[in-house]
């Protein structure tokens, strides 16, 4: 098989990841391997198309496994926005775990809010609450993801 034939796979950043069951569901309707990468507590899966990744503990551990792995096409769903920007950097799709997609056009702005909210908190300016993951969230990164995987599909094609 060659680079064109390969299908893109879905790597999914697995430390607290609320939507891995929506991944495997929705991966696996296209064929698709899912990836899941983090430090530990990951549970086995007898689905052929889940494959499970642990890193050795230390800051970044798992995000050097994806970027180090990934190639153009791929998917990358995680909520940390410097491994979404690295990822974007090599030529992934990545969605965050609300649906919310960053893109070579959005992900400047997406580093910078983090650094502002970052720099806040540290001077006690705003607590760190994330607001709460809700069922829309759940919906909504479910239609984001089907969406990027036909598209991914479609350009492997192309």
């Amino acid at each position: 098989m060659t680079d064109k034939a390969r299908l893109p796979v879905v790597f999914v950043d697995a430390d607290a990841c609320p939507v891995r069951s929506e991944v495997v569901r929705i991966s696996g309707r296209a064929g698709l391997v899912a990836t899941f990468v983090a430090n530990g507590g990951l549970r086995p899966s007898r689905d052929p198309l889940v494959r499970n990744v642990v890193v050795p503990q230390g800051a970044d551990a798992a995000d050097d496994w994806i970027v180090e792995n990934l190639t153009p096409g791929d998917i990358v769903v995680t909520a940390d926005i410097p491994l979404a920007h690295r990822a974007v950097s090599r030529g992934a799709a990545v969605l965050g775990p609300t649906g919310r997609a960053l893109t070579t056009d959005s992900i400047g702005m997406a580093l910078a809010m983090r650094d502002l909210k970052q720099d806040l908190r540290e001077a006690g300016a705003i607590a760190g609450y994330n607001p709460g993951f809700s069922q829309k969230d759940r919906l909504y990164f479910t239609n984001a993801l089907a969406n990027a995987v036909q598209a991914a599909l479609k350009k492997g094609r192309g």
